[in-house]
């Protein structure tokens, strides 16, 4: 009993730590349309609309600020134009741990 004692503030602290994995890979069906063309009409395409197109924006993409993958949201305040270039350099480290942390935790004060 006084084992059990001793352990549980351990056991307390270790499950207020532990925060639940986001679900999906980021590459999941769970994306959002509305927000996407919510984000297109806020934030109108930094080339100029293509010729003809409403949803085109030539070599520009839509990328996600923080990656679904990386538990952001898929809202299109979490959303920017990258050029195609651009978007294929972070791709190869968004995912990554420290990825995820760059881009997905808010920068502390400077002290």
């Amino acid at each position: 009993m006084v084992l059990v004692a001793a352990m549980t503030p351990l056991l307390l602290a270790a499950l207020l730590a532990w925060s639940p994995p986001c679900r999906g890979d980021g590459h999941n069906r769970h994306r959002s349309t509305s927000a996407k063309k919510e984000f297109r009409r806020a934030h109108p395409c930094p080339g100029g609309p293509d010729k003809g197109s409403t949803r085109k924006c030539r070599g520009y993409v839509i990328d996600h600020i923080c990656p679904l993958a990386c538990c952001g949201l898929d809202a299109p305040q979490n959303m920017q134009y990258q050029t195609k270039a651009e978007s294929k350099a972070k791709d190869k480290w968004e995912t990554t741990q420290r990825g995820c942390e760059k881009l997905c935790r808010p920068a502390l004060p400077p002290r």
